[in-house]
């Protein structure tokens, strides 16, 4: 590889309800990044149906990406690479993707190169901070996945936790629902937790037995739901508010500690978190907090990053693309694809 030349990459990322494509130049330089957001169709359903999701994909695909190539000033003829999503995610979402990824490489004659999802959410860290170099610790905390890793190098990565059930946006759209808020629940019960004391009620805080960095909610959203049950039995009154708070804070609580927990035994330097869930304030404020009293730097992306993007998938996709990474025609949607497989 040339060391002195620029490199152009078209992200593309369908993995679930959000079409979206951009231009990213070295890994770092966002030049487009365009989002095309299905959660008005899937509120009315009170979560993502994958059908509906992949006709909306067919149908958005080719104007998102016109729009983050005519934003960036770019031809299809002009990228060193194009990048996509190819698991984990809901499989019709991903073929979508997957196809016009394929289709764009074969007719620009660019090189293909294949995107494991969570790696585009960790990556998302050295666009917010372009200094940034591993080796670092990650929480990926999003609706589908809750992983602590450890980031050795770039595309080597170790995954020390994760969770043995529900991820935590599972949990934060399962209580939210529960408590009438709806969908999409983590921006929610962020915005009411605000108002609620978060000691009000003690719900909580799972260990997972001989694996101290693994994660488990699905017995918080059991205690939760119990609560609400036992209260409506005894016709007493309901906080909101406060169900939602110490809800948060109960899984906030268990993030932090097996976060820290890992940092003072590996002794990294520097901790990053991703994912949809690292827009959540209270997580936010609370890793701070732990990280300054540990002298760690703190690493995050800003909200529209920790979104499902396309900017992660491209600067994901330069550092595999510079270590010699490419996918042929065949590529195929992996829906369970685990984090560090090719």
């Amino acid at each position: 590889m040339d060391s002195k030349k620029d490199y152009y990459i078209l992200g593309i990322e369908s993995s679930c309800d959000e079409t979206a494509a951009a231009v990213v130049k070295n890994g770092r330089e966002v030049l487009s990044n365009i989002i095309s957001s299905q959660i008005d169709i899937h509120t009315l359903y009170g979560g993502v149906v994958p059908e509906i999701a992949s006709r909306k994909h067919i149908e958005r695909i080719n104007q998102v990406v016109d729009e983050a190539l005519k934003e960036a000033g770019m031809k299809p003829e002009e990228f060193d690479a194009v990048g996509v999503t190819y698991g984990p995610g809901l499989v019709g979402p991903l073929l979508i993707g997957v196809s016009f990824a394929k289709a764009f490489s074969y007719a620009a004659n660019v090189p293909l190169v294949g995107v494991n999802h969570i790696e585009g959410h960790i990556s998302a860290n050295f666009i917010e901070n372009p200094e940034l170099e591993p080796p670092f610790l990650c929480l990926v905390v999003s609706g589908g996945h809750t992983h602590l890793v450890r980031v050795n190098d770039y595309g080597k990565y170790e995954i020390l936790g994760m969770t043995q059930d529900d991820a935590a946006g599972e949990a934060f759209d399962k209580v939210a629902r529960a408590i009438g808020l709806g969908y999409p629940g983590g921006p929610k019960i962020d915005k009411v937790s605000k108002e609620g004391d978060p000691d009000a009620i003690h719900f909580p805080r799972a260990h997972v037995g001989d694996s101290e960095y693994d994660f488990s909610f699905s017995g918080l959203k059991s205690a939760v739901l119990n609560y609400l049950n036992s209260m409506e039995m005894k016709h007493e009154e309901i906080v909101q508010a406060d169900v939602a708070a110490s809800f948060q804070k109960a899984v906030v609580d268990v993030l932090v500690q097996n976060s820290m927990k890992a940092l003072d035994r590996y002794g990294d330097k520097t901790f990053a978190i991703a994912g949809g869930v690292a827009s959540n304030s209270a997580l936010r404020a609370a890793m701070k907090k732990a990280c300054a009293e540990r002298n760690i730097r703190f690493c995050h992306p800003s909200p529209v990053l920790c979104t499902d993007n396309a900017a992660m998938i491209g600067a994901a996709a330069y550092y595999d693309f510079m270590a010699g990474c490419r996918a042929g025609l065949d590529l195929n949607a992996v829906p369970n694809l685990r984090l560090g497989e090719r």
